[in-house]
């Protein structure tokens, strides 16, 4: 019985490079993958706490602007919500709420434009950082690191294909007798 050996001529390690940017690829959608879902474990464990600001300073030209409203500091903490005005002044004459409106992050004057000395104090809730929140943020950005070494594998993989391919041409001149050695 005859075996028959498969042979690829003129692929010169193309193989070995397809291979790996297979490889890379499989590894990249393996760290998007695992990136996503260490984001949303992330948002998934941050503690839900109650803050107090008191006298926090206050910009007229925002409070009395009836398009913009004065939007409240912190509100760009995470998972910032339900603030409740607890108080406001008018350098130190505390304001009735019928001054002022809430609307959702935003402060708004209702009456007078006159005030030129404004702070407010109010309660939120937002999410707290804690052991879970700071290690998912820790392996998310390891796994995210990952990609920044796939350039290096590619010129090393390349520079595996042209020894190949180098090696394969010497041996080709050598096997058809173009190169004579010397006596």
């Amino acid at each position: 019985m005859r075996t028959i050996m498969k042979q690829d001529r003129g692929v010169a390690g193309l193989t070995i490079l397809l291979s790996i940017v297979t490889t890379l690829f499989v590894i990249g959608l393996l760290v998007m993958i695992y990136s996503l879902m260490g984001g949303e474990l992330q948002e998934a464990t941050y503690t839900t706490t109650s803050a107090t600001v008191g006298g926090e300073a206050m910009t007229e030209a925002d409070f009395v602007n009836a398009s913009k409203g004065y939007t409240l500091a912190l509100s760009t903490a995470q998972d910032f919500a339900s603030p409740v005005i607890t108080a406001m002044y008018n350098a130190t004459t505390l304001l009735s709420s019928g001054n002022y409106t809430l609307t959702g992050n935003n402060l708004f004057n209702a009456t007078s434009d006159d005030w030129t000395t404004l702070t407010v104090n109010y309660t939120y809730t937002y999410g707290a950082s804690n052991g879970a929140t700071d290690v998912m943020n820790d392996t998310v950005a390891g796994i995210s690191g990952v990609t920044d070494w796939f350039p290096i594998f590619i010129v090393i993989s390349a520079m595996i294909v042209l020894i190949l391919l180098t090696v394969i041409i010497i041996t080709a001149i050598r096997g058809s007798g173009m190169m004579e050695g010397s006596a």
